[in-house]
């Protein structure tokens, strides 16, 4: 049996639903208004399964989970400084990988599994872990189609330039390949190719 026909990964997947269906934040999926966070969760499955169509199980309740109720710890809660930010996305890393623990018990998951899709979450070993690099390949590459543009319409061009190579640096050379292969908007692959130029 694979990871995609696992019954326990299809209930992981629809309590993680169930819990970003809560997101008060609606976005225009393109079909429907729809949670936030629940169009990301998807979306990050949708190009996992492209990127690493033989992804291990872990891998997979990860990239659902990467998101997974983000909007119950704003960013306004820290300092708006650079302090506040790291101290945000380090408190986030250890918020989405105790909540999807607790729901990955609940429907059966056993503590190795459970484990291991926190340490994923939690983005260790980044570089040395092919899958914690594969999942940081992912969260890339659904920025960079979904979300880039938005970004860059809302910050000056050099900050976005920044962004996208620090971005770029954080993947793998087959990421990278990736992320130009995705149907990107041709506004941000073109700001892809001049932060490329540094990565």
């Amino acid at each position: 049996m694979s990871a995609t026909d696992d019954p326990k990964l299809t209930a992981a997947f629809a309590a993680f639903d169930a819990a970003n269906a809560a997101d008060p934040r609606y976005v225009d999926s393109g079909a429907d208004e729809v949670p936030y966070e629940l169009l990301y969760a998807q979306r990050m499955t949708e190009e996992l399964n492209r990127y690493l169509p033989e992804a291990p199980l872990p891998l997979r309740l990860a990239a659902r989970a990467q998101h997974l109720e983000r909007w119950r710890s704003p960013r306004e809660d820290y300092p708006m400084d650079r302090e506040g930010y790291l101290r945000w996305r380090a408190d986030l890393k250890k918020f989405h990988a105790a909540r999807a623990g607790e729901i990955l018990s609940e429907v059966g998951f056993g503590a190795e599994v459970i484990e291991r899709v926190a340490f994923l979450l939690q983005k260790k070993r980044l570089k040395r872990d092919d899958d914690t690099q594969a999942l940081e390949d992912v969260i890339c590459i659904v920025f960079l189609k979904y979300y880039a543009a938005a970004f860059a319409a809302e910050h000056p061009h050099e900050k976005v330039i920044d962004i996208l190579h620090k971005t770029l640096r954080k993947m793998s050379d087959r990421g990278r390949d990736a992320a130009l292969a995705a149907e990107l908007p041709e506004a941000v692959r073109g700001m892809v190719l001049e932060a490329m130029k540094g990565a």
